[in-house]
């Protein structure tokens, strides 16, 4: 797709990102608000899926490390402040990521994958089993933060229309923070690695740093659209980190195209959909789901973020396959010759039949 139209495209979403508050049920906007939550979530797991090559399923780890802090951050009887809330909760799921990256980035294929999970699943029985998440039942963040600035609040989180918007706020951010990321000679490297790791150490490229730094930053914006989930809610569980929320979220990318922002996000719209569609038809909707991804890997192995370049693709190799001086369809419709009339004889011998 042209680069000019797919700015044109994102622009239109923007501005229909923005206008829907004024027209859709407050229902309408949470869910809204959820899916660009998500939609943080599955970019960040882009960047290791679909840029790095780095298939993890323990991301849930770092988003619920995030939702954790904030709400173990705030007291209970007042709002923590955003300015300190929102750094400190991405900085406690950077630093797991780092301390977790040390150790999974030492295997590779389905043994980094395993690895991976095993780290989550233990973060998930750190909340799940000790008194510090709440047990099974989680914690209630009873105050949204606090946006003040010396006495000055420039939004309150408490308003859900400001929340909305900071919402919006934060996935633009993110998404334009990791496009800056991926063009810059780090984001090279890293689809360097992707591409074939053992020639970019040949060309000296410390890979395992690049790596680290890559794994390091996924989980920060993995914090990111943690935070997000717990203020927007007001709850944390310890199934914010199960590998049932892994899996979700790589679904997500699957959906929408690895290796592809907008597709992150495309993946995100599409599987909260087909979520809620599903599961007003059956309470087995996982299956149902399920199902849509085997599809969509077999048939659509770009995601739906690739079917317009596809759909092209399949034009472009219909007209290369046409003669060089082949009218178009339309003008060979046009020109076939109509069906010629009966010779006479054959007209005779009807009528000799029909007399008979």
């Amino acid at each position: 797709m042209d680069s000019r139209i797919a700015l044109v495209l994102k622009l239109v979403a923007l501005a229909g990102l923005l206008a829907f508050p004024a027209f859709g049920s407050p229902f309408y906007v949470e869910m809204l608000a959820k899916i660009l939550v998500l939609a943080i979530f599955a970019m960040s797991l882009d960047l290791l899926v679909g840029f790095t090559g780095l298939v993890s399923l323990g991301h849930a780890a770092f988003f619920g490390v995030a939702a954790y802090a904030v709400a173990l951050l705030t007291p209970k009887y007042d709002p923590a402040s955003l300015w300190l809330a929102l750094p400190l909760s991405v900085l406690a799921a950077a630093a797991a990521a780092f301390v977790i990256g040390l150790f999974v980035l030492r295997s590779k294929g389905i043994y980094f994958i395993m690895v991976t999970l095993a780290f989550a699943q233990m973060a998930y029985y750190v909340f799940h089993d000790t008194a510090l998440g709440g047990g099974s039942d989680g914690i209630y963040l009873n105050f949204k933060p606090d946006a003040s600035i010396a006495g000055w609040a420039p939004f309150s989180l408490d308003e859900p229309m400001h929340l909305y918007y900071f919402i919006v706020f934060a996935m633009v951010a993110v998404f334009v923070f990791l496009t800056l990321v991926l063009r810059s000679p780090f984001g090279k490297v890293l689809v360097g690695i992707r591409s074939n790791e053992h020639r970019m150490q040949s060309l000296g490229y410390a890979t395992f740093r690049y790596k680290l730094a890559a794994f390091t930053l996924s989980g920060a914006l993995a914090g990111v659209a943690g935070f997000l989930y717990a203020v927007l809610f007001g709850f944390v569980t310890p199934e914010y980190l199960s590998w049932h929320q892994s899996g979700n979220v790589l679904m997500m990318v699957i959906l929408g195209g690895m290796g592809n922002l907008a597709g992150a996000v495309i993946g995100a719209f599409a599987f909260v959909g087909l979520q809620e569609f599903f599961a007003g038809m059956t309470k087995h909707w996982q299956l149902l789901m399920g199902g849509v991804i085997v599809l969509a890997v077999l048939f659509l192995p770009g995601g739906l973020a690739a079917l317009p370049r596809r759909i092209a693709a399949a034009r472009e190799a219909r007209r290369a396959a046409l003669p060089p001086d082949a009218p178009p369809p339309a003008a060979r419709k046009a020109a076939a010759p109509a069906t010629p009339p009966a010779p006479p004889m054959i007209g005779k011998m009807k009528q000799g039949v029909n007399h008979v």
